[in-house]
């Protein structure tokens, strides 16, 4: 069975929910699904795993054990060729802004996924999807810091590294919610997270 993730045009930033129900008209060939877009043929002349299977979208099809590989080219192409590029896998959407403030940040996740400059959405949306066979979420700003959290039995672990001093602070904090806050604080150059838990040194 092979991985599918899906491409086209949005003038706006949308939700998951959003791009699931574009995607579900798109397979059933609905004409106003999605409009036509430059982008989807430039996407599908550059992937050789992607097939554009109208003017407003293409699709990419692989092998599960090349998925992470191949997904992390389609996510850059289609931020490149002005597309999102939606995961029905995983129910995320990957949009083209807003966008955090670290230019070349990656997102990876325990379930393989690594996406460089995620969309803040995404980040959020990602969180949401931590479970045992996905057991982390990390920002990372490579020689410079990261944040990361993992999910535990009553709440979650979140650490905070400043990779130049060399410290490692850890805590734990009993909400998504205040994950995904410190997630957008972290990705948009804020640090009042740092200020609202008991943190020890690691």
């Amino acid at each position: 069975m092979s991985v599918e993730l899906a491409v086209w045009h949005e003038p706006e930033p949308i939700t998951k929910e959003h791009a699931e129900t574009v995607f579900q008209a798109l397979r059933r060939g609905e004409p106003d699904a999605a409009a036509p877009h430059p982008g989807v043929a430039a996407f599908a002349a550059r992937l050789a795993e992607a097939e554009r299977v109208s003017p407003a979208c293409a699709v990419v099809s692989v092998d599960p054990e090349r998925a992470d590989e191949v997904s992390g080219e389609a996510f850059a192409l289609a931020r490149e060729c002005g597309l999102v590029c939606y995961d029905p896998q995983r129910g995320l959407v990957h949009n083209l802004a807003p966008l955090g403030v670290y230019s070349g940040m990656q997102m990876h996740t325990g379930d393989g996924m690594i996406v460089v400059d995620p969309d803040l959405r995404l980040v959020t949306d990602a969180l949401a999807t931590m479970a045992p066979q996905n057991p982390f979420t990390a920002l990372v700003v490579f020689g410079e810091h990261f944040i990361q959290t993992s999910p535990e039995i009553t709440g979650y672990e979140l650490e905070y590294k400043d990779s130049v001093q060399d410290l490692m602070f850890r805590t734990h904090v009993s909400d998504l919610e205040t994950v995904q806050d410190a997630f957008t604080e972290y990705a948009t150059g804020g640090r009042a997270f740092l200020d609202g838990h008991d943190w020890r040194r690691v």
